[in-house]
């Protein structure tokens, strides 16, 4: 997932907020929510004491390690970092945090989520985590960011995967419902990053990464975001038309659905700044009440 904060952190802050921060708290707050929706959804009804203590084990786990990737990430782009002012302010890109502190505090919280994972929810909850760490940690930051404008499609793979995490954690096996998830956040995805990207082009730009609006201008931007969150409508039907969720879903998915395709049509009918930002957080709202919508519709009776 991508970062669903612009704001800057005060100056001089405390060394323990420089780590916390590095963990890019809004980001894996989403990451949990989502992962958390997954374990609801693969429990039929109320979940027994048991199961809801396999759930906090499972979020401790999959939080830390999400926070873990987040830090990795920020070691990996800290000369990048520096250069834009959406991310200059973090304790890595100042040199407020050396790289050997900020690689063990992403390998202590990595290591304990793991064993949280390993030893009370399931190995292939472990390694599925593990897994979605390398794939954003290292395949997206490292490989695909910096050498193609479709890093954040082909990347988005590992931000779509929480729900995958959670029904695992609960089912010890993957359904095509928690599939079915995955495509609703991978689809979301591009719209999601790429109006933050419209209005950071410049910020981009200055830090020599090929996000799409720098390599292929404004205008095809915004007609992908548009293309983007039609499909992306037809997916979140999916869940209703499999059984998996009822009416209020369906009606909760419309709503939302084409709301987010109300501001990518306007947004590609004439570009603005406060429109693309607009968009951004729109986006950030439409994702956390669709999921919290499935929610709601697993226990209406």
């Amino acid at each position: 997932m991508a970062s669903t904060s612009t704001a800057s952190a005060p100056a001089h802050s405390p060394r323990w907020q420089q780590f916390y921060q590095l963990t890019k708290p809004r980001v894996v707050q989403l990451i949990v929510f989502c992962a958390a929706i997954g374990m609801a959804l693969a429990v039929p009804g109320l979940p027994s004491l048991e199961q809801a203590l396999t759930m906090l084990a499972a979020i401790a786990g999959i939080w830390l390690v999400a926070g873990a990737a987040a830090a990795f990430n920020c070691l990996i782009e800290d000369g990048i970092d520096a250069r834009m002012k959406r991310t200059a302010w973090r304790a890595t890109a100042k040199g407020e945090l050396s790289r050997p502190q900020t690689l063990a505090f992403s390998a202590v919280l990595c290591g304990i989520g793991m064993a949280l994972l390993g030893v009370y929810v399931n190995l292939l909850t472990m390694w599925l985590t593990f897994a979605t760490f390398v794939g954003y940690a290292v395949v997206y930051t490292v490989i695909l960011k910096p050498t193609t404008p479709q890093n954040i499609v082909i990347g988005g793979a590992s931000g779509a995967m929480p729900p995958v995490l959670g029904w695992a954690a609960m089912r010890g096996e993957l359904g095509f419902e928690a599939w079915l998830l995955c495509l609703i956040i991978f689809l979301w995805t591009p719209p999601h990053f790429w109006a933050l990207a419209l209005y950071r082009a410049e910020d981009y730009a200055r830090a020599g990464l090929p996000m799409l609006p720098v390599t292929h201008g404004n205008d095809y931007t915004r007609l992908q975001i548009l293309l983007y969150t039609w499909v992306l409508l037809a997916a979140t039907l999916l869940p209703f038309l499999t059984g998996m969720s009822g009416w209020f879903y369906l009606c909760s998915a419309l709503a939302l659905g084409l709301g987010f395709c109300g501001h990518a049509f306007r947004l590609w009918r004439g570009y603005s700044e406060k429109l693309a930002r607009r968009t951004f957080w729109f986006s950030i709202w439409h994702l956390s009440l669709l999921f919290a919508a499935l929610l709601i519709d697993h226990y209406i009776p």
